[in-house]
């Protein structure tokens, strides 16, 4: 990064979306870093880390910043993006590195400041004095007072995109590119293809719920298991009577549908209400009427 120095267009102005994209891969390096930590714990008592855990985290994020902002200028996300920090407040175009105090306030800005975010409630939960509850009251005061900085400063970094962090618009450091940006090739193909098949599974969304896939399935089953020669007659009723053409039981309240075949009431009468359509599955006749099964037919079954 050091070789950069002294060429004017490595201080080219940074995307928004480039040093926004930077502080999000330094939130997901952290969260890495803290989960990978933690587990190296998981065979030790639960919540061993617990009274520690502002003190540890503010170690780790020590190393960090001592590997990445102290010895190269940019942070881990900043590095991955050809992205490093800029001494703004020197008086000259060309590249000039930070100071060493700058980086020292940078460090007690960020791992100073959320460490005491997350242990000042703990130093005063459990004091009474009216002394500490004052203290406690002033802490809170400012921290609200310092988001609502941050917030002004995000909506003026939005608009001029320079110092997207209020650290670095008190500590005067900007982002800049390490090396010049050379043209950016966009290939369309995997777009293209990608918008190929979402329009494709579109269609399929708006077309399944149009087919009827229960008749479709009762129309194929009869096609397989052809019945021919079947009569409306008793005595062929009689034959299939013994189970209901829907649910393969003993038929409960059996009822027809003018074919040979028999059907619980239930079953007959909650398909038919879903499919004014429907037909048997077994012949594929379609509902002429729904009628109860003759008693003298359903007696000598029973009997047989």
């Amino acid at each position: 990064m050091a070789s950069s120095t002294g060429n004017e267009e490595s201080v080219n102005p940074v995307l928004r979306i480039s040093q926004l994209d930077a502080l999000e891969l330094n939130k997901a390096l952290e969260q890495l870093v803290w989960s990978q930590f933690t587990s190296c714990f998981n065979g030790f008592k639960p919540g061993v880390l617990a009274h520690f855990e502002p003190e540890i985290k503010a170690f780790l994020w020590f190393i960090l910043w001592r590997f990445t902002v102290y010895s190269k200028n940019a942070t881990v996300g900043q590095a991955i993006l050809n992205i490093q920090y800029k001494n703004d407040l020197a008086q000259t175009e060309k590249y000039q590195p930070l100071r060493k105090h700058q980086k020292l306030w940078y460090l007690i800005f960020t791992v100073g400041g959320r460490w005491l975010e997350e242990r000042c409630y703990d130093l005063f939960s459990n004091r009474q004095m009216q002394s500490f509850c004052k203290i406690k009251h002033y802490i809170a005061f400012g921290a609200g007072l310092l988001k609502l900085c941050g917030l002004v400063n995000f909506l003026v970094f939005l608009q001029k995109g320079t110092y997207a962090t209020l650290t670095e618009r008190i500590l005067g450091i900007r982002s800049v590119f390490c090396r010049p940006q050379g043209v950016r090739e966009v290939g369309f193909e995997y777009m293209n293809r990608e918008l190929l098949w979402h329009g494709f599974a579109e269609f399929l969304i708006y077309l399944l719920p149009l087919i009827n896939v229960q008749k479709l399935k009762l129309k194929i089953s009869s096609w397989r298991l052809p019945i021919a020669g079947l009569s409306n007659s008793e005595n062929t009723l009689g034959a299939h009577c013994k189970e209901c053409s829907l649910c393969g039981e003993w038929p409960t309240m059996p009822h027809t549908i003018g074919c040979s075949h028999v059907f619980c009431y239930y079953c007959i009468k909650s398909n038919y209400l879903f499919d004014m359509y429907f037909t048997c599955p077994k012949c594929g006749s379609e509902v002429h009427s729904l009628q109860p099964l003759k008693y003298k037919i359903e007696m000598t079954e029973l009997h047989g």
